[in-house]
């Protein structure tokens, strides 16, 4: 059985940070070009603005991340399609992916062939495909990705011990930051890795685990940005 995921949005219906579609790859592990293509496939919103450049919200970014598991995932675009639609139906909501428990089994009839199914549990405590609400018989794995994202976004699924970054919506926009201060940690990355490693420490009071950790998260992203 595989993953998914679980974010709760209740009691938090309005969209939250701003970030451009670079800034939210940075956040779910892929290049500005895909957030760019998955927003318009439909299966992501760009909450603050349609028009180019388009405006994410934190929810959108978390919503990115689901998109990204589930391709991990070898789940077709068109089921990724079809599971966005039939969500958001059934939820009415902006962000579908994070209304459900989400579920990809791995050795199912329905998951072999043109792609991997998408279940969630039922109102009857059953795990259903999304689609054409089959059945689906397995044992659950969930992946919280609200405290990912909290903690770096998919770099900190990638740096497990990941523990000086931090993204707050209602700080900096939403932009990574080092851990409970207004520093952005991609500036932070920059200035390292331009080897003003004095400034950092000097002038922003950085220890070297946060310093070492902004550079661990920066290089991490900048992967992503060249990967996909």
């Amino acid at each position: 059985m595989g993953i998914l995921s679980y974010v709760p949005q209740t009691g938090d219906p309005q969209p939250r940070g701003r970030y451009l579609a670079s800034e939210v790859g940075q956040l779910a592990g892929v290049s500005g070009n895909r957030i760019g293509q998955w927003a318009r496939r439909g299966y992501i919103r760009s909450s603050w603005s349609s028009e180019s450049p388009r405006i994410y919200s934190f929810q959108d970014a978390a919503e990115a991340f689901v998109v990204h598991e589930l391709e991990d995932l070898k789940v077709t675009p068109k089921k990724i399609g079809e599971a966005v639609s039939a969500l958001r139906s059934t939820f009415g909501t902006d962000w579908p992916l994070q209304s459900s428990t989400l579920f990809v089994p791995r050795d199912h009839a329905l998951s072999s062939g043109r792609g991997k199914t998408v279940a969630h549990v039922n109102d009857a405590g059953d795990l259903e495909d999304i689609i054409r609400r089959h059945p689906v018989i397995g044992q659950v794995d969930l992946v919280e990705v609200k405290e990912q994202l909290s903690r770096g976004g998919w770099a900190a699924r990638d740096l497990p011990d990941l523990v000086h970054i931090e993204v707050n919506p209602d700080r900096l926009s939403g932009r990574p930051t080092i851990r409970g201060r207004r520093v952005s940690a991609a500036e932070m990355g920059q200035l390292a890795e331009d080897n003003q490693l004095e400034i950092l420490k000097e002038g922003f009071m950085l220890s070297d685990d946060e310093v070492h950790d902004a550079v661990r998260w920066w290089l991490k992203v900048k992967e992503y940005e060249r990967a996909s």
